[in-house]
């Protein structure tokens, strides 16, 4: 349970990016990822967030599947940190892939609340 009112609000960040990113739904990915965003991929790919709703947009990133098992979060002042273990499913770079992830986000707290500004994704 969220010890602070930004720890609630950081979670409810994060569980409004998994249903964007389920949804395929690239005006909510815009409102949550910062311009600055740089992120790196399972396969150790760097990628923006360009790069990021560019995907989503085309339907060259899909994800037809994502559970959570296992969500830790740190506040500290206007940084947050995600911690997210899940399996995940769907097409990626038109390739069908099923995997159980770990993802590390780097949150930014401002004018337009939380938004990530560092990702990094890998096996788990």
């Amino acid at each position: 349970m969220p010890d602070s009112e930004l720890e609630a609000e950081l979670l409810d960040a994060e569980r409004r990016l998994q249903a964007a990113q389920r949804a395929g739904d690239v005006a909510a990915l815009d409102g949550l990822l910062d311009e600055r965003l740089i992120a790196f991929g399972p396969d150790g790919n760097r990628f923006t967030k360009q790069d990021d709703l560019s995907a989503h947009r085309d339907r060259t990133s899909v994800i037809d599947e994502l559970v959570e098992e296992e969500l830790d979060l740190i506040v500290e002042g206007t940084t947050g940190v995600t911690f997210f273990l899940g399996r995940v499913t769907g097409t990626f770079g038109g390739v069908p892939v099923t995997a159980r992830l770990r993802y590390t986000r780097t949150w930014t707290y401002g004018d337009r609340g939380w938004r990530i500004l560092a990702a990094h994704i890998s096996p788990a």
